[in-house]
């Protein structure tokens, strides 16, 4: 039996088309043995073209100009610069998800649009904290389909952790409720909240979560203590407007990226991390419990720019 990938050899292997792509662009902007004008321009274009978006890029535009502007760079050199500038978008915003909060259970609500992954990263966040030796209880709070409630308690099963769950159609506000009465008399530190994933309808949306809110209130104040968006890498530049909705509805207070492994679009990260300062706390490659690992700015930078 061949022994599995490490997390960085799986980490280069999800990023592989996203590199790849900016690889390919980079290589064409480096048409002179100097980093003049035009090659910056190149460079700038390349890494709009791979998704980083026009504020970060003009930013590694400007900050590669500032450091090397007039000096010979090959292709090589060129890809560790950009790491480096990629990087120091990134660190900033690389913050774990850690069970701090007192009186528990820590609430954590997780939100996305169906489709996100965002029940499968539920299931790997119980498994995570579990690992770290924290009692965890998850809430069926998509109660607009059965599916949800199903799949969540499936996983719940798996883990091998509590889940408090209601009737299809039931009220959302009523599960959490009960989630964290249950998990203040059972000793829990944290109870993860899944919530409907519905777009369509901001303001019904807005309203459940603001009674979701109210309802946390009057049990713990301090809470949710964490409102965490699931993106879908694979949808490119269409996740910041997700944030864009979700910091408006939900108050997002952290980021959590998935589907890396099989996209061309993972330099939607730096666009993300450049464009709203979110902490990111962890990111995905792959569907096992161990493919969500707490997000390193600076691996990831390099795996970005293809850089081993």
């Amino acid at each position: 039996m061949s022994e599995r990938p490490s997390w960085s050899q799986r980490l280069f292997g999800g990023f592989r088309k996203t590199s790849e792509r900016l690889s390919e662009n980079l290589t064409a902007a480096v048409s002179t043995a100097k980093l003049d004008e035009a090659t910056l321009d190149d460079v700038e274009d390349a890494l709009i073209l791979s998704d980083l978006g026009p504020s970060a890029a003009a930013r590694i535009r400007e900050r590669l100009k500032e450091k090397r502007f007039g000096l010979e760079i090959g292709q090589q050199e060129l890809k560790e610069a950009v790491a480096e500038e990629i990087a120091a978008i990134l660190r900033p915003v690389a913050k774990p998800l850690e069970i701090t909060a007192f009186p528990r259970p820590q609430v954590i609500l997780v939100i996305g649009v169906n489709g996100s992954g965002k029940t499968t990263t539920i299931a790997k966040l119980a498994h995570w904290f579990q690992e770290d030796d924290y009692g965890v209880m998850l809430a069926a709070g998509d109660t607009f389909r059965a599916a949800a409630i199903g799949q969540l308690a499936t996983w719940a099963d798996r883990v091998g952790v509590p889940i408090v769950r209601g009737p299809e159609g039931g009220d959302p506000a009523s599960i959490v409720f009960d989630g964290v009465k249950a998990a203040t008399q059972q000793g829990i530190d944290t109870l993860v909240v899944d919530t409907a994933g519905r777009l369509q309808n901001k303001r019904e949306l807005m309203d459940e979560l603001a009674k979701i809110r109210k309802v946390l209130g009057r049990l713990n104040p301090e809470a949710p203590h964490d409102v965490v968006l699931v993106l879908d890498a694979t949808n490119g530049q269409n996740a910041l407007s997700q944030i864009d909705v979700f910091k408006e509805v939900a108050g997002v207070t952290g980021l959590i990226m998935t589907k890396l492994d099989g996209t061309a679009r993972g330099g939607v990260l730096v666009a993300a991390a450049e464009q709203y300062g979110l902490p990111i706390h962890a990111i995905g490659v792959g569907e096992k419990m161990d493919d969500l690992r707490p997000f390193d700015p600076d691996l990831v930078a390099r795996v970005i720019a293809g850089v081993a």
